[in-house]
């Protein structure tokens, strides 16, 4: 059964990992979340900058085995920011998004501290469902393109993990991540910040996470998404993209009717074609 909202996680963290630091995510979890461990260990390839008081910076490309297992080790948390983060080759999301989930919880077994991970997954794992269907935790994979596949890719491997070994993961399907909605199609997958730093804050407080599939999205008026399954986290988004409404109104006309960004639930990446490298 499902934890009760009241029941909180008795131990703390003493060293959270934060992959792909230096994205425009992994920046946000880098400044909101130092809060959440006595030590906080940043990865990325490059450009992370000075390590603060309670940081630690270690240098690491997904690809390499042996190097992600050294940066794993000792971590108790572990919010997985890094990888492709848009659609390209296929060479370039195998080695990041396949290769690199692999070594993660390859390097997750392996751990004397058995972490628990939060997964960044995408609205594009099920962006060819269209944006008149209502989707929850049990809804099929639609991926729209190569980048959504790895995502897929990324749940069934958290599954895997979770139901042989035991490694618990929230595998967050991220809508729109920013400031604010940037376009009309975003008024139903915009996520606020501070939705996303709360979101992870309950997924490590509760006392039994499990492997729960989770659209990252505020409480939007619009929305596409129904996170009923995971009530037990206690997470309830409290911004909404309606707010940006007129603005958008005044910025830009919708998209018309056919259009792939008002037809399909992961807009333009729908109507990509194959990167080819």
């Amino acid at each position: 059964a499902a934890p009760r909202k009241d029941q909180e996680k008795d131990d703390d963290m003493k060293r959270l990992l934060i992959t792909g630091a230096n994205g425009s995510l992994g920046s946000v979890c880098r400044e909101r979340l130092g809060h959440l461990a006595d030590t906080i260990r940043l990865s990325a390839r490059k450009g992370l900058g000075d390590a603060a008081a309670n940081e630690e910076i270690v240098y690491c490309d997904l690809g390499d085995k042996a190097a992600v297992e050294e940066l794993v080790e000792g971590c108790d948390g572990i919010v997985h920011m890094g990888g492709q983060a848009t659609e390209a080759p296929w060479e370039t999301i195998r080695q990041a998004n396949i290769d690199g989930m692999f070594h993660l919880y390859e390097a997750a077994r392996k751990s004397s501290t058995n972490p628990r991970i939060i997964f960044a997954s995408s609205n594009h794992a099920i962006g060819f469902y269209e944006q008149t269907e209502r989707l929850d935790a049990k809804s099929c994979p639609k991926p729209d393109g190569l980048y959504g596949v790895s995502k897929v890719f990324g749940e069934a491997m958290a599954s895997m993990y979770y139901h042989k070994f035991g490694i618990e993961t929230a595998s967050v399907r991220i809508g729109s991540c920013f400031p604010e909605p940037k376009n009309h199609r975003m008024l139903s997958t915009w996520m606020s910040y501070d939705d996303f730093v709360q979101l992870i804050e309950r997924i490590f407080t509760v006392p039994r996470l499990g492997c729960p599939i989770i659209y990252g999205a505020s409480a939007n008026d619009c929305s596409w998404w129904d996170n009923h399954e995971v009530a037990y986290l206690g997470w309830q988004p409290k911004d909404n993209a309606e707010v940006f409404r007129e603005k958008l109104n005044a910025e830009m006309d919708p998209p018309p009717s056919d259009d792939v960004n008002a037809v399909y639930q992961g807009g333009g990446f729908a109507g990509d074609g194959i990167h080819e490298s």
